[in-house]
């Protein structure tokens, strides 16, 4: 049988399992702002965006805080503000008082992330710009054809405009999808193999990264990296956003989240009052388990706020955050590798209490395993002690502490050879919490 293998980008993207969101637009500067509620209003004066203390240094110290090693920043949301100085239209930090004019947030968000090795990543919509009263799926209002050719040719502009001016990006996010150039959408093809050959894509024309289907933190399981076609842009059938093993698309779940509670005014942007509405430290870590423990990525959103830095709240829940992670999954008690469908790890005699298994398979190979069992074995011999289908990049089993000297992982379902790069155990401490993100 012939798998779907990922590209040596996929999974070099997948490899860093954390990156972080940074969402900052002119709605920050003008709390309560709603186009939909009334389109009649326009949007907010470029003049409003005035941040005094605008330190990008400090959105990639959260990022660093939680483990991330990518960062992907709003350069232009729905309002269609522009962070960094557009020739495309009139309405971006050129037109602010920020730094007279002359300021350049996505240049300095670019230099903060090389500065401490960061991948950074930008995100552009397409669907939406209520500067020029464009709204979902990308459709001007007034219904103009001429007004909507002219908005696809400004949307290929800011795109160029974003990918030749601030050197590689990891990816590119496009929050929803562009249409093919067939049915009226920008030609961005051209665009991306220039500028940007090497990033994997979110959604977009052609996507190498797909949506988890939420924006609640969770994956289900199993969740597969591999779809049909039509699962790259949505959901496909039965599977919905799980994916299928013997589909022919290799395309990756990222799984983005935010800090601030959802209810709280959608939980993206900073909004007065969300210092106090974000979520504990065991909501981070269920989620953490649901998305990075379940074959995907997550991407983790910080809110700066109209002074230009992250709340000092999120800044220690973010620290809380990375350094239970690395509490928890930065030194193992036992590691190993190894080819076939039966491998057996050695637990130290003198720590054999383990609540924790880490799988971890060859992705380069495809989805070979498919069904596997782990086991534990002190005197009283083998016994099952987890199961499971999807491994991919990561899987994370856990379950109530017991003592064993040994544990052993079964293939019991693959196509071809099961090559498993790690299979790693844990003892996280038996009174911790494991979280309580959705675990659907």
């Amino acid at each position: 049988m012939n798998l779907a293998l990922p590209t040596q980008k996929q999974i070099e993207w997948q490899e860093m399992e954390v990156g972080m969101f940074i969402h900052y637009d002119i709605p920050v500067f003008a709390p309560g702002y709603d186009f939909r509620a009334n389109p009649a209003v326009g949007v907010p004066s470029a003049e409003l965006f005035n941040p005094t203390q605008l330190d990008t240094d400090q959105w990639i110290a959260a990022a660093v805080s939680i483990g991330a090693k990518y960062a992907v920043l709003t350069a232009k949301h729905c309002t269609g503000f522009c962070l960094w100085p557009t020739t495309a239209y009139p309405y971006s930090v050129k037109e602010s008082p920020w730094k007279d004019g002359g300021g350049d947030v996505v240049a300095d968000f670019v230099a903060s992330c090389r500065k401490y090795g960061i991948r950074p990543a930008l995100y552009c919509s397409f669907p939406a710009n209520w500067y020029l009263r464009v709204d979902d799926p990308g459709v001007v209002l007034s219904g103009d054809p001429d007004e909507q050719r002219r908005y696809v040719k400004i949307y290929e502009t800011i795109t160029e405009e974003l990918w030749s001016k601030y050197g590689e990006l990891v990816e590119i996010w496009f929050d929803g999808s562009a249409p093919p150039v067939s049915e009226g959408g920008p030609d961005l093809m051209p665009l991306l193999n220039r500028y940007q050959p090497d990033a994997v894509c979110f959604q977009g024309p052609k996507p190498s990264v797909r949506w988890v289907g939420n924006e609640d933190g969770w994956a289900r399981y199993p969740c597969w990296s591999t779809v049909s076609d039509k699962g790259r842009y949505g959901p496909d059938g039965d599977s919905g956003y799980a994916g299928n093993p013997d589909e022919a698309y290799w395309c990756g779940s990222e799984v983005d989240v935010t800090l601030i509670h959802r209810e709280y005014n959608g939980g993206w942007m900073w909004s007065p009052g969300c210092e106090d509405h974000i979520y504990s430290l065991d909501h981070l870590i269920g989620v953490y388990y649901s998305s990075v423990g379940r074959n995907c990525n997550l991407l983790l959103n910080a809110s700066p706020g109209p002074d230009g830095l992250i709340p000092d709240s999120h800044m220690r829940r973010y620290e809380e955050f990375g350094a239970e992670i690395e509490r928890r999954f930065g030194r193992p008690l036992a590691s190993t590798a190894g080819v076939g469908s039966e491998i057996t790890l050695a637990l130290p005699k003198s720590h054999t209490v383990v609540d924790h298994v880490i799988l971890q398979e060859d992705i380069s190979g495809g989805h070979r395993i498919r069904e596997y069992v782990v086991e534990s074995n002190a005197e009283y011999g083998w016994r099952e002690i987890a199961r499971g289908s999807a491994v991919g990049h990561k899987r994370i089993e856990y379950f109530p502490p017991i003592e064993a000297t040994n544990l052993r992982v079964r293939v019991t379902q693959c196509v071809g050879t099961p090559i498993v790069s790690a299979f790693a155990a844990y003892d996280t401490g038996s009174g911790r919490s494991r979280g309580t993100a959705s675990t659907a």
